[in-house]
């Protein structure tokens, strides 16, 4: 099978990410990949795994527990989700230090086109066979693609495995794993159709990660996702370690110290932009030291490194300095909040130009509330997903906002080209689908 056959036979299956009317109980079963390992003789059983859960964040949190971790000498998978231009970006290896190779792009360690292809074909005959006598529906695109991974990790003898999870947590795929500690970072609004309607009901489906006596790593919380949160954990008898209670961190100008259970980390930095950052980075710090408890050694040097070594592209992510040009697929009120305070505490500038696009099923209009306090304009456009909202339509949240209606990435590009003037800052967010395509068509603006 060729590299473009395995992708023509991946999107053969059904995608959830591209669509959003389909109702999320009903078509999201744990059950399906379960029964679906078993004929791969459940390949997640054999890796030592770390389970990632949150509304935002959670992606940031767990290329710093894999950045420590590959500093400390140990071979990492990480597993993540959606990806920007190339979803081979979400099977990635971090080798350690010592046996580093020099990678032409920020993604290292991403699955060779050829492994790919051999893996696909692989398990093709399973997956067919599968599909047809499943009682629980046919495997879907992420499904397929987050069993894939855990048969690569399991043939590449990785150490550890960290796993974000796609959408939720409670019948996220990767919720199939026994993880050595899970982590929950902040929970706030998103996907409201699908999780539900309330903090509560969202945070309920994020706790869904929490195991059996699995330690339990969290960032700070809302009241309402802090109480599901805890009241899971003694359900299932599972030690809560809580960043703002047990583990303290304060912020200073240009780094942050960390208050562990373990001991003081002062003065550590990152490259990561955003104060928000320190938060995640934190939850990650946290995590290593549940891990140094079941005697994995990951020494302070180690972590250091890891820390200032982290990349995460796509989240405040520097694409240019002249204009700058930044990145970052915020997502929902609360990240747009975020993200709009990391802007003003990390760059000087004129005025700000922001590209916006966004899915249809987000909170568009607290987002549009949010960046509208940082804007001077806003140029409406969409990615080529077929869940992008129509800029006309996104261009009713921005009433009283000077705005440009573009029908493409390209197009916003063109736009920008023409009209941007000594130090503006242009900020591309909304949707990782739109940041995605613009880190692709970058040249284009150069």
């Amino acid at each position: 099978m060729s590299y473009p056959e395995a992708i023509r036979y991946l999107e053969s299956f059904v995608n959830y990410e591209k669509f959003s009317n389909y109702k999320y109980h009903e078509s999201i079963k744990l059950e399906r990949i379960r029964n679906f390992l078993r004929l791969v003789d459940n390949p997640q059983d054999s890796l030592r795994c770390i389970h990632v859960a949150g509304s935002k964040g959670k992606g940031s949190t767990s290329a710093f527990l894999a950045y420590i971790l590959r500093e400390a000498g140990f071979k990492v998978g990480l597993y993540t989700s959606p990806h920007l231009s190339d979803f081979r970006e979400r099977i990635r290896i971090l080798n350690p230090a010592k046996k580093r190779l020099v990678y032409p792009d920020v993604f290292e360690g991403m699955i060779s086109k050829l492994r790919l292809a051999k893996l696909i074909a692989k398990i093709k005959p399973l997956l067919e066979k599968y599909n047809r006598t499943s009682v629980y529906g046919a495997i879907s695109f992420f499904e397929a693609y987050t069993a894939l991974a855990f048969i690569y990790f399991k043939e590449e003898k990785v150490d550890f495995v960290v796993l974000e999870t796609g959408l939720g947590g409670r019948l996220d795929a990767t919720n199939i794993v026994l993880p050595f500690v899970c982590a929950i970072t902040p929970i706030s609004y998103e996907h409201t159709d699908k999780l539900g309607r309330t903090l509560k009901a969202i945070a309920t489906e994020k706790a869904g990660i929490i195991k059996e006596n699995v330690p339990v790593v969290s960032a700070p919380q809302k009241e309402e996702a802090k109480k599901v949160i805890v009241n899971k954990c003694l359900e299932k008898n599972a030690k809560l370690i809580l960043v703002g209670r047990d583990v303290k961190i304060i912020e200073k100008e240009d780094c942050f110290d960390v208050l562990g259970l373990k001991r003081e980390y002062r003065n550590k930095k990152i490259k990561l932009k955003g104060k928000h950052q320190f938060i995640n980075a934190t939850v990650a710090l946290a995590m290593v030291e549940v891990l140094q408890g079941y005697g994995f050694k990951i020494n302070i040097n180690a972590i250091d490194r890891g820390l200032r070594n982290t990349l995460w592209p796509g989240r405040c992510e520097v694409l240019s300095k002249s204009p700058y040009i930044v990145l970052d697929g915020a997502q929902n009120a609360a990240s747009c909040r975020v993200l709009v305070n990391a802007i003003r505490d990390s760059f000087k500038y004129r005025r700000v130009i922001i590209v916006f696009g966004a899915s249809n099923d987000k909170d568009i209009k607290g987002m549009a509330d949010e960046l509208s306090n940082l804007a001077k304009i806003i140029i409406l456009t969409r990615s080529s997903n077929p869940r992008a909202t129509d800029p006309l339509v996104l261009a009713k949240y921005f009433r009283n906002k000077e705005k440009y209606i573009t029908n493409s990435i390209k197009e916003a590009q063109r736009w920008l080209k023409k009209n941007t003037q000594k130090g503006d800052l242009i900020l591309v967010t909304g949707s990782l689908f739109v940041v995605g395509e613009f880190r692709d068509d970058k040249k284009r603006f150069n």
